[in-house]
């Protein structure tokens, strides 16, 4: 015992005091079910009116849940997107998406960097971890860009692999910023303006402009490991 880094201890503290904050705190607790459970609804609507139900602290109640949602892979961010544009306008709303996903993504990239793989095998899946991981080593120093425009691609799990990587935390958030940005603009173009089978319409835009980021970021990736072995 006496062998334990005080650093160990103050994680396991860390750990330990939300696990209590979560069994022994009945308002938090049943706000985390009623959380998970919206979300599960995938309902948009059913999103808007529990942010719009804290009134003038709905823009921070969306921020907490965005970031919530980041710790807490895989409950879906698009849902969030959507509510911020529909409630807020969809530039406010996409400033608010923008800037809480970020955030998030931040705070997932020090939770890996600070309690290691392990931890996050627990915290999201050892699958998806793996997964990542190989998409990591195909597309090196891009994987997070790629990811990023890639709206299939678990927007968490990314930024958990991305903590346990060698990566610096610059080079993750400037391709995270970038990567997201199209998203975010899209989906709160398409929440805010669109309804039915016009955003069905936009969505399927974005996954083709996605794709076709992703087949020209490819074929510079290839171009680069040719340079590389015939140099």
């Amino acid at each position: 015992m006496k062998n334990i880094k005080k650093s160990t201890w103050i994680k396991l503290s860390v750990v330990l005091g939300l696990i209590c904050i979560y069994f022994f705190v009945a308002p938090v607790r049943n706000a985390i079910k009623q959380i998970v459970f919206i979300f599960s609804m995938l309902d948009v609507n059913a999103v808007k009116g529990y942010i719009l139900s804290f009134g003038i602290w709905a823009p921070i109640i969306s921020f907490l849940l965005m970031v919530f949602q980041s710790v807490a892979a895989p409950l879906p961010a698009f849902l969030i997107t959507f509510a911020n544009a529909g409630l807020f306008g969809w530039v406010k709303g996409a400033i608010l998406s923008w800037t809480s996903a970020m955030a998030g993504a931040v705070l997932c990239f020090y939770i890996s960097k600070i309690y290691g793989r392990n931890a996050i095998e627990k915290l999201a899946s050892k699958f998806a971890l793996d997964e990542i991981d190989g998409f990591f080593d195909k597309y090196g120093d891009y994987a997070i860009l790629v990811a990023r425009l890639l709206p299939f691609i678990s927007f968490d799990i990314v930024s958990y692999a991305a903590g346990l990587t060698a990566m610096n935390f610059w080079s993750f958030f400037w391709a995270t910023g970038l990567g997201q940005l199209p998203a975010t603009i899209i989906y709160s173009y398409a929440g805010e303006k669109l309804t039915g089978g016009a955003k069905t319409f936009v969505t399927g835009l974005l996954i083709l402009f996605a794709v076709s980021a992703l087949g020209f970021l490819m074929k510079k990736i290839w171009n680069e490991k040719n340079k590389k072995n015939i140099n």
